[in-house]
């Protein structure tokens, strides 16, 4: 989803090549089936590196997550609207628990929900449940709860399909690392190698058509299961589209699908999971 941009770009963030991997390392992949298929049947078979394990890119999310929070509070813009905070969470929570249709493990994830005030059009759901939403994404498109959760369950379904993960290890099966520098957080030294993976993983690796298509699929059925609208997913691109004025670049030149594309498959996905919308509201 292009919501999820560099998250730290406004707070002077810069991106630093930190080199190739040492020679002669092989990146050992495997292939794997992180989620369960759900009613809209998802079945990809993905492709994971050695060099990129789950587990440790959890533990660098959970580093990297909580010095963006530490931050965050420290400016006065960590749940700045309490009552913003606990409609957000009120929404995951109810989202949450619908996870273990795709992954019986994921309910049981250390979730955590905040909401940062800034005025860009933001959310992001880090590996293991670490989710942020930006105030103005939901101020400046007066999103509806149904649309909160459409944006919910599109971030979290990138997390349970390890996305982040699997373009961590595309990157590292061709040499590629990048590492991120001191002035990412200020603090004089770049994080452990566990918080630059994450980092580097969820901001610095745009999402594929394919992710971002298998996340909105996912997303409506999450959705749905927790008795929101799954329809809201449409509404909320054209919001999307009039905030962004028209712009954007064609389907081909993009990683993203075009605005027309996505639009006619979330109709047509969230038509298919209607029956779940109506057993759960």
């Amino acid at each position: 989803m292009e919501i999820l941009k560099e998250v730290l770009k406004r707070k002077g963030a810069g991106w630093l090549l930190a080199g190739g991997l040492a020679a002669g390392v092989a990146a050992g992949c495997s292939t794997v089936q992180t989620t369960q298929g759900g009613a809209i049947g998802i079945d990809r078979k993905q492709s994971m590196s050695a060099l990129v394990s789950e587990e440790e890119l959890d533990a660098g999310a959970i580093k990297a997550y909580t010095e963006v929070m530490t931050k965050e509070k420290a400016e006065g813009d960590l749940n700045a609207d309490p009552k913003m905070t606990a409609r957000v969470q009120a929404i995951a929570k109810r989202i949450i628990p619908q996870t273990g249709v795709f992954r019986p493990d994921a309910p049981k994830w250390k979730w955590e929900v905040n909401v940062i005030q800034s005025d860009e059009l933001n959310a992001w759901c880090m590996p293991g449940g670490k989710i942020a939403f930006y105030s103005g994404i939901i101020t400046k498109l007066n999103l509806t709860d149904d649309e909160i959760a459409a944006i919910m369950g599109h971030e979290i379904a990138h997390a349970l399909r390890e996305h982040a993960r699997e373009r961590a290890s595309e990157q590292a099966t061709t040499g590629l690392v990048i590492g991120v520098g001191s002035a990412l957080l200020g603090a004089g030294q770049a994080g452990s190698d566990l918080t630059q993976m994450a980092y580097h993983a969820v901001f610095g690796l745009k999402h594929s058509r394919l992710h971002e298509t298998e996340a909105d699929r996912i997303g409506v059925e999450l959705a749905a299961r927790a008795g929101y609208d799954p329809r809201a997913s449409i509404t909320l691109w054209e919001k999307m589209g009039k905030a962004s004025g028209g712009k954007g670049s064609p389907e081909f030149l993009s990683t993203h699908p075009s605005a027309e594309t996505r639009t006619a498959d979330l109709r047509d996905y969230s038509a298919r999971v209607m029956p779940l919308y109506e057993k759960a509201k």
